[in-house]
């Protein structure tokens, strides 16, 4: 197993402070957003470079974390075109250097017709949905191809593929080989569906099985009246001793990773995890 946090979590700037938390808190690699931790990269196209890519991937090999994943993400249904072109175009620019940077993945959510407000819409669940969806990821994978690259994908309740088999179906249709899954337990769960969460991992395992990048873990608490309240990972209520011994015998060399636990809670989630993976 490998223990992994989103490098923006780690409340650091910079190459050298992000190898200096990451070594910090005990972690062996990192989601890398680099726009939202170095000076050198902005989000906008040609932002990054082949030399800053090797400035990064670089200092990070020399000090062993590891990159699984590059996030780039961005909303590809959304109704203003020209910003979707846009972050298709950053987006690339990571597909191009992700091998440099260390990794061979970049991810992204599948997106709303809420625009910014990444939330349910009933448009989200119609087929002229999935399709543009189908559309747009498939022109990042065939893109990806002349780099050696992977495309990942995740699904969440309010986004167009909202569950298991929304996303699955999308790559089906989509038929690339170079394409992945983040699988996010909590992000397909809902005020209707939040007493199945495990009944919901047991159907990504079964549906995804190699094809899973990573997971991201997270915590929670349960609510009668909505949906379940993400908090700090191991403050909540998830039986993560059963979710940590399924994904285990699905893959006991998966790759977990720490996604909004930051901060002061990053050492406890660590601990949590790292401990309850060897009992299990």
């Amino acid at each position: 197993m490998k223990l992994c946090i989103r490098g923006h979590d780690l409340g650091a700037w910079g190459i050298n402070e992000v190898v200096e938390k990451s070594k910090l808190y005990g972690v062996d690699g990192l989601q890398l957003v680099c726009y939202k931790v170095f000076d050198e990269t902005k989000y906008e196209p040609g932002s990054i470079t082949e030399e800053t890519a090797k400035m990064i991937g670089a200092k990070l090999a020399e000090k062993n974390i590891s990159v699984p994943l590059i996030g780039a993400y961005f909303n590809p249904v959304h109704s203003n075109k020209t910003k979707v072109e846009n972050c298709k175009n950053i987006y690339k620019d990571y597909l191009k250097y992700a091998k440099i940077l260390g990794s061979e993945c970049v991810g992204s959510e599948t997106g709303s017709f809420n625009d910014d407000d990444w939330s349910y819409n009933p448009k989200n669940r119609t087929d002229e949905a999935l399709q543009e969806v189908v559309y747009v990821f498939s022109e990042l994978c065939d893109y990806a191809l002349d780099y050696g690259s992977y495309v990942a994908m995740e699904g969440a309740a309010g986004h167009v593929c909202y569950n298991v088999e929304t996303l699955a179906k999308a790559q089906k249709i989509m038929n690339r080989k170079n394409t992945r899954v983040i699988f996010d337990l909590f992000n397909y769960m809902d005020k209707d569906n939040q007493g199945d969460y495990l009944d919901i991992l047991d159907r990504g395992l079964d549906t995804f099985g190699d094809k899973i990048l990573l997971f991201h873990m997270k915590d929670c608490t349960f609510r009668n009246d909505g949906a379940p309240v993400q908090v700090p990972y191991g403050k909540g209520e998830m039986n993560i001793p059963e979710i940590l011994k399924r994904i285990k015998a699905h893959n006991k060399n998966a790759v977990l990773t720490l996604e909004d636990t930051a901060g002061e809670h990053i050492p406890h989630a660590v601990e949590t995890i790292r401990r309850i993976w060897e009992e299990v």
